[in-house]
Order: C-alpha cells, then sequence, then structure tokens
C-alpha cells in the first residue's frame, strides 16, 4: 500500500498537469460515473489528504480516488504510449491540451461535491504532510486507546493520516520496540518523539521519489533499516531481521533490537 509520501508526489505530477488547465477528455469508468462529462472543466487543484487524492474541478466538483494495494495515477504527454498496464485495468482518464493523466487499478474513485469532500475524508487524523498538521493532536489519537498495538495504532489514519507498512515498521524500529507492544507501555516521551519522527521522515521523503530512506548514516547504501531485510543483518545489532505476515499485514523487525512482545 503506498505511504503517504508516495500520494504526496502523485498528488504533485497530476497538479502540475493538470491544475489550471481546461479538461478535453474526461472518461470515468465505473458505472456510476460512466456518464459524467468533465470536459469544458478547468481542474483548480489536486490536493493528498493522507492516503487519499482529491482533484478538484471548476463548478464545486470533485474527483476522490485512493490508491489502495496498486492503483497507480500516470501521466504522459500528447501522444506518448501508456504503459501503466493493460487498457481493461484503466479507471479514469482526464486530459487536456499538454498532457494526459491515466489513473489504473483505482478501488475508489467517485465524483463528489466539493463541498462533500468531509464526508470521505473527514474522519482522518492530522496529515503528516499537510497544512493541518498538529503533532500534539496526533499525540492524543495515537494513545488514546493504551492497550491496543502500536503497529496498529500507526496504522490507524484516524491517529495520523499517511503511515503504512514500511513506516510502520521503521518507527518501531527507531524506538527499540515491536509493534506488538501496547502503547501504554511506551516510555513517557516516546509517543512525542514517534510522531515527530513520522513526520520528519516523511517530510524527508516526499521528494525522493524514487528511493524512500530512514537511514541516518552518511553515505548509507542500504535506505532502509528493517522493512524488506528478512533474514539480513540488523543494521545495529547483525541479528537477522524477521518478518510476519499475520493479519494480513506484513512487517519486519530486528529481535535483537526491539523489545516487546512478537507473534
Amino acid at each position: 500500500m503506498p505511504e503517504g509520501d508516495t500520494v504526496w508526489q502523485t498528488a504533485r505530477r497530476l497538479h502540475t498537469a493538470l491544475a489550471g488547465r481546461v479538461l478535453t477528455r474526461s472518461d470515468l469508468r465505473v458505472p456510476r460515473f460512466a456518464t459524467a462529462d468533465l470536459t469544458g472543466r478547468p481542474v483548480l487543484d489536486v490536493t493528498p489528504r493522507g492516503k487519499h487524492l482529491l482533484t478538484r474541478i471548476d463548478g464545486g466538483l470533485t474527483l476522490h480516488s485512493h490508491l489502495r494495494m496498486d492503483g497507480s495515477w500516470q501521466v504522459y504527454a500528447p501522444g506518448e504510449h501508456w504503459r501503466g498496464g493493460p487498457s481493461h485495468q484503466i479507471r479514469a482518464i482526464l486530459g487536456n491540451a499538454e498532457a494526459v493523466a491515466v489513473g489504473y487499478r483505482l478501488p475508489v474513485l467517485a465524483l463528489i461535491r466539493t463541498a462533500d469532500e468531509s464526508d470521505v475524508v473527514g474522519h482522518l487524523g492530522p496529515d503528516l504532510l499537510g497544512p493541518d498538521w498538529d503533532p500534539q493532536e496526533a499525540e492524543r489519537r495515537l494513545t488514546a486507546d493504551p492497550a491496543r498495538p502500536l503497529g496498529e495504532a500507526l496504522l490507524d489514519q484516524r491517529n495520523l493520516a499517511g503511515i503504512g507498512n514500511v513506516y510502520k515498521s521503521e518507527l518501531a524500529f527507531l524506538a527499540t520496540v515491536t509493534p506488538w507492544l501496547p502503547v501504554g507501555e511506551l516510555g513517557p516521551e516516546v509517543p512525542a518523539r514517534l510522531v515527530a519522527t513520522a513526520q520528519r521522515l516523511l517530510e524527508a521523503n516526499k521528494d525522493r521519489p524514487d528511493r524512500r530512506t530512514t537511514t541516518t548514516r552518511a553515505g548509507r547504501r542500504i535506505p532502509l533499516y528493517v522493512y524488506g531485510r528478512e533474514g539480513r543483518p540488523c543494521l545495529r545489532c547483525g541479528t537477522p531481521v524477521r518478518k510476519d505476515e499475520s493479519g494480513g499485514r506484513i512487517t519486519y523487525w530486528c529481535p535483537g533490537c526491539q523489545q516487546g512482545p512478537t507473534p
């Protein structure tokens, strides 16, 4: 599932290609909105909200999309070959005289009134990359249920919006606790530090579309501490990194560095 920084990068590409230009092509390939015609309307902006994308269109309309596990938006020049997947996977096409944006495998695609955006994103917690970022509120939400495992609390977009499995695993490693440790058992200063680190990492990586990095040593060739490194030595202690897929969520951790319960 794309993390908040990936969604932010997608929004920026779409905004650059579409905002301020009149749509000359509009094709929404979902039954409920298949007859909607947005041609002739300017795109006002494309805004990310956590892992949601809001494409605002003149006339009080917003095209709401979510990438979930493997959805994507690709931007092409006129006449360029589309490489995002077979045509039957296309769910949306928005084009103008200079660019065309093609949405592939989008599990969520809805045309809503801009005034109703809160219906689809109003439940989200503070956005790690948004103008509403509020670390104190994010910490309050993260720690509201002391019995909840840290990994679950970090993934809950109602607490803070933008964290996926990669950052969940990396943040738990940086806090030297396992993702299954109850939030209430974290040290008194750990939640605030986790929230601050999460925001810092996403902010640093939003301009790195090809190489997300959480490791901090200068010249580090290995970009992530534990995610995707099953069986390889921990960069801190050398213990082989482990992987768990229970509950449908992928988690990586170091049994040597991270204290707390494990599956």
